[in-house]
């Protein structure tokens, strides 16, 4: 608080110095009633309020985009994209910091425990925000608590891949093979607790079939050896998946989004191939520390939102088989509460744990 004391120029002089005579005038007292101090007074605190409201003008410093990823991945692509235009949009830099390690914790926690004034923020993802609150007895953060929800910036689904030599050519037909023979199949993803695990334990579960999984460390291996034949099938990321397809290495059976993927128009979903309401997605979104004034939620949410509306945006999104999404801050939180529920159901039916 700024604190003016205006002192009349007569009441600060010495006594002696005020001839009694002149209190009396009419001169004098008009003197003292002037309007022009007050009005000095209130020009001064006009000035002190706009100051203070430059002053807390949002970003006024590079703000710290915190990826808890390692750098070259899909989230470091994404965050990258985006925040190099909303930085120019807002004015300031949106330093991209990779964090990687322990599943995406070391990353999440850092931003759970950063000061809420909207200057580091996280580059969230399905794993960390939805998914390791149920694999891990044990987290830092609270993935509901410590987090301000700003926005979905995509959603993503994987590709139902077949090696060439299995004898399927749609869903249907790995449907029927798996529940003739319980187990024999098997089914390669990015690893136990990614994304794509359960998706696949979800697809088991409304699909009433068994498969064995066959965990690897990252997407790429998965599907290398679904190629090579190593493994039957696999949940493949969209934009490689697609490729190998294309180029007849692979059979693509399904994509587990709700809609299909442009990369692969002529594939249904797992829903409309065989297992209606079948739906998982992994996605990328914005969060903050929780208790971030409501103005910079407002003002990071209008700039990506414009920035995921640039054709130029979207397209190189889209070439990789994500959909821009762009949902407001409470819808993202709705949705956010809702993943944390669906995929905690999924963890606990397959017993599935990482502590």
């Amino acid at each position: 608080m700024i604190v003016f004391i205006y002192t009349h120029p007569y009441t600060a002089m010495p006594a002696r110095h005020v001839p009694h005579d002149r209190l009396a005038t009419t001169e004098h007292a008009m003197s003292i009633l002037s309007p022009r101090p007050l009005l000095r007074c209130a020009a001064a605190l006009a000035l002190a309020a706009t100051a203070g409201g430059a002053h807390a003008a949002y970003p006024e410093r590079p703000v710290r985009v915190v990826v808890a990823f390692a750098a070259g991945g899909g989230a470091d692509i994404v965050a990258r994209l985006v925040f190099e235009r909303v930085g120019a949009k807002l004015g300031q830099p949106f330093i991209v910091d990779n964090r990687g390690g322990a599943g995406g914790i070391i990353g999440t926690d850092a931003v759970a425990k950063a000061a809420p004034d909207g200057y580091t923020i996280l580059l969230g993802q399905s794993g960390p925000n939805a998914i390791n609150p149920s694999v891990y007895k044990k987290l830092p953060y609270d993935a509901r608590k410590d987090f301000t929800p700003i926005t979905q910036l995509t959603s993503y689904g994987y590709v139902v891949a077949a090696k060439n030599a299995l004898p399927v050519n749609t869903l249907q037909d790995v449907l029927d093979l798996a529940k003739k023979e319980p187990g024999k199949l098997t089914l390669s993803t990015a690893g136990t607790g990614s994304s794509a695990h359960l998706a696949l334990e979800l697809f088991m579960r409304q699909a009433g079939v068994k498969i064995t999984h066959v965990p690897y460390k990252g997407a790429g291996p998965a599907l290398m050896d679904t190629v090579t034949g190593v493994v039957d099938l696999t949940f493949g990321d969209a934009a490689s998946a697609s490729s190998q397809a294309k180029a007849g290495a692979v059979k693509a059976l399904a994509v587990t989004a709700a809609r299909r993927s442009p990369l692969l128009p002529d594939v249904p979903t797992v829903s409309e191939a065989g297992v209606p309401g079948y739906e998982a997605s992994a996605w990328h979104a914005v969060l903050a520390p929780a208790g971030v004034p409501d103005e910079v939620v407002d003002t990071l949410y209008e700039a990506i939102r414009e920035v995921l509306a640039d054709p130029e945006v979207r397209a190189r999104l889209e070439r990789d088989g994500i959909e821009p999404i762009g949902s407001t801050p409470r819808e993202f939180a709705a949705f956010l509460d809702r993943e944390i529920t669906k995929w905690q159901e999924v963890v606990q039916a397959a017993g599935i744990t990482l502590d």
